[in-house]
Parts: C-alpha cells; structure tokens; sequence
C-alpha cells in the first residue's frame, strides 16, 4: 500500500534509537531516548492550506528533527509510519 499526503502533510518513518552509548555502554529499552529523528516517506504537494498558501521546503529522503509527540501514527503493511504537518518539522538534519 502507498500513502499519499494531502496538503501540507509529510509522512515520516522514526529512526531507531541508539543502543549503546559512545563509550560503549548498552542502554536498557527504557532508559533509550525517544527518537525524535526521522526520515521522510512522502511529501503532500503543499498549496493553499486554510487560507494560507503553503510551500513544501522538504524532500522524500531527508533526515528531519520532529517535535515530541507530534502527528498520527499509522501501520502501513506492518510498518509504523506518522504523518504530520510541515509545521512540526523543526530542523533538516544534514
């Protein structure tokens, strides 16, 4: 199945979270950091947005930093993908 945003919405696909530390230490799952790294799976085509005409500034492909707790979480064939607004986006990672 292919998920294709409307609007100014972007699907997203979480990166995972590291596992050991820089010094090598293995993290226990809860004391993990929730991700906020993800990586882009679809970019809405942008346009007129409630009354305000919207730009997509993202690409399919890119690194992105998210805001904690943002968008809804869908299971697209088994796989966790969030779909959230272009305004919750807060950084490209490069």
């Amino acid at each position: 199945m292919t998920i294709k945003p409307l609007g100014d919405k972007v699907v997203i696909k979480k990166l995972q979270a590291e596992e050991t530390t820089k010094s090598g230490l293995v993290l226990a799952s809860a004391s993990q950091e929730k991700p906020q790294v993800a990586e882009i799976i679809a970019v809405g085509p942008g346009g007129i947005v409630e009354g305000i005409e919207v730009k997509m500034e993202v690409t399919v492909g890119q690194k992105v930093i998210i805001r904690d707790y943002a968008g809804t979480t869908v299971k697209v064939d088994g796989e966790e993908v969030i779909i959230v607004r272009q305004d919750d986006i807060l950084a490209i990672v490069e």
